[in-house]
């Protein structure tokens, strides 16, 4: 007669608690990490559908970046250090003797002032993800840098020491304005 080994059983109750243990272990443990994005908001709701308004030529800053990496500012070739000085400028213009705080060359060719000043940014599929990201960072530069100088004239402290209430004058008073079109 032939004995027949049978195996023994092995309880494999306890291997699922385990499992369920490490799973909460690694998922409590492991750092997940963000992507950066630009910071932007949208628009306002509009509650009537007639919304467009128009807007005067010198109240918009045209930059292009076409698919060879080139700057295009109204038409005219800049280099990417000379952004931030040239947006500044134009917004800080005061072309129609409204803004008190602006010390800008009253241009007509520039804003009327802070609050109509937009900059459109066209760029083409073709150009590169840090370009446009360089640029976007020059203009956040130019706006940051006009909203320092107005919080150290008007409330002789620097703009991360300001309180909610004094952020959003600075805000009002220098708005971050960007219209973002991508072409073919």
């Amino acid at each position: 007669m032939r004995h027949h080994r049978n195996s023994e059983n092995v309880n494999a109750g306890s291997m699922a608690d385990i499992a369920f243990l490490l799973l909460i272990f690694f998922l409590v443990t492991t750092t997940i990490s963000t992507d950066a994005g630009i910071n932007r908001n949208l628009p306002a709701f509009c509650p009537t559908n007639d919304c467009a308004t128009l807007t005067a030529d010198n109240n918009v800053l045209r930059i292009v970046l076409n698919n060879s990496n080139d700057i295009l500012m109204n038409n005219k070739l800049v280099p990417l250090n000379a952004i931030s000085q040239q947006v500044s400028n134009f917004v800080n213009n005061n072309g129609d003797n409204s803004c008190s705080y602006c010390s800008g060359e009253q241009l007509l060719t520039a804003s009327d002032n802070p609050q109509k000043a937009i900059i459109s940014l066209e760029h083409n599929r073709q150009t590169s993800y840090e370009l446009f990201i360089q640029v976007q960072n020059s203009i956040s530069k130019a706006i940051t840098d006009l909203r320092e100088v107005y919080s150290q004239n008007n409330f002789r402290k620097s703009l991360s020491d300001l309180s909610s209430t004094e952020i959003e004058e600075v805000r009002k008073a220098y708005p971050l304005i960007i219209s973002e079109v991508e072409t073919n």
